[in-house]
């Protein structure tokens, strides 16, 4: 048996015969018929009016900040739990991010959120304003961690009355869907003003490297197809008023997406099926357990975690991740907290904890919808067989 990958890309459908197409009819780089196929079909299923298609969900979410408003010198609120891409987004834009504590689902805490905009920020001719440093606080990007929804029926509201443009990190979240609450029915990134995914190669649809800009307004909508286009204003001429970006996705990189979308509800059935393998066989197991799913959406769960207590088990994490890696099984611990970054250590953070220790426990293991039953099957039995 070989090396088992954690979230390694399937490919199975018309990916082959869209890509050919495209390489057949020379269509090739950001224009052709695949890139706005893929752009209307992802908005189709997410149920947001407009999708924009970027090169990646890095350039998505940089792009994004700066249609909400955001300028440099002010501040954008986002969690220290997450991969850096949208905090990397922030200071892309001149911006300064303020970290936030994470909840038991590994996301943004909106108590905590909620708690730091009463308190510790003041609203002042439709601007909040940091009481700390005196900036303006332009926008808040909560991230769907792992395709866990985040908590956002009470967090959106007041950002909405505090004019904190909402820019929704639904990188992992391809698939999930409130089911209860204020959202219910609404699928991730289309709450906010506007909202992002990405399809990385080891994202559960993927176009090897892609993304997306959701958004129910048109003026964004076509502001972020200028600014990913160059900003052209005149397109024989090459005339451009504003600084753009080469960052609209190539029509290769859309057929693909287009291929993986129509599997998707088979790819979200299969990553279901895993979560509960995993979920089942350690239910038993003393000191280890599957982290929770939020009970308030349906989760397309894109990545499981396993949460160890050292103390109990009897073994911690690192040994496991070790162990794992001598049989050929790629396990990963979660991103560590960036408001610890080199980069960011002198950036303001709000009552860290529950981040820590979930750092500390936990074990990414492989999700990918191509990993098999008996894959599964000896992940399971090398870590019980080691608590023996």
């Amino acid at each position: 048996m070989g090396e088992i990958f954690l979230s390694e890309p399937s490919i199975k459908g018309n990916e082959w015969k869209y890509v050919k197409e495209c390489l057949d009819s020379t269509w090739i780089s950001s224009a052709g018929k695949y890139v706005e196929l893929f752009e209307r079909k992802i908005a189709e299923y997410t149920g947001t009016k407009y999708a924009v298609a970027c090169v990646n969900g890095t350039s998505a979410l940089q792009v994004s900040l700066r249609l909400a408003g955001v300028l440099p010198g002010e501040e954008v609120i986002v969690p220290t739990l997450t991969f850096i891409a949208p905090v990397n987004a922030v200071s892309y834009n001149g911006a300064t991010p303020v970290f936030m504590d994470a909840d038991k689902y590994y996301n943004i805490d909106a108590g905590k959120t909620i708690s730091f905009i009463n308190n510790e920020t003041v609203f002042n001719n439709g601007i909040t304003l940091n009481k700390k440093t005196n900036k303006r606080i332009a926008a808040i990007v909560p991230v769907h961690v792992w395709g866990n929804a985040a908590y956002l029926d009470e967090l959106v509201p007041l950002c909405e009355e505090r004019n904190i443009a909402v820019v929704e990190d639904a990188s992992e979240s391809m698939g999930t869907v409130y089911n209860i609450g204020k959202y219910k029915g609404y699928h991730t990134g289309i709450i906010g003003r506007l909202g992002c995914l990405s399809f990385n190669g080891n994202k559960i649809i993927t176009t090897g490297g892609g993304g997306m800009i959701l958004t129910d307004d048109e003026i964004l909508a076509d502001k972020a197809r200028y600014l990913t286009t160059q900003a052209k204003d005149d397109q024989v001429r090459y005339i451009h008023n504003e600084i753009g970006y080469n960052f609209r996705l190539s029509n290769i990189h859309a057929a693909l997406g287009v291929a993986q979308l129509e599997q998707l509800p088979g790819f979200l059935e299969r990553k279901q099926e895993i979560f509960y393998k995993y979920q089942t066989a350690f239910v038993n197991v003393d000191g280890i357990h599957i982290a929770d799913m939020p009970e308030y959406a349906d989760n397309n769960h894109w990545l499981n975690i396993m949460q160890i207590d050292e103390n109990i088990f009897g073994l911690n994490r690192d040994f496991l991740m070790e162990l794992l890696g001598k049989n050929n099984i790629h396990t990963r611990p979660v991103w560590f907290l960036n408001h610890l970054q080199r980069p960011f250590k002198k950036c303001q953070s709000y009552q860290i904890d529950m981040a820590n220790h979930l750092l500390n426990i936990s074990l990414c293991l492989p999700s990918g919808s191509n990993v098999t039953n008996s894959e599964i099957k000896k992940i399971i039995r090398i870590i019980i067989n080691e608590s023996l």
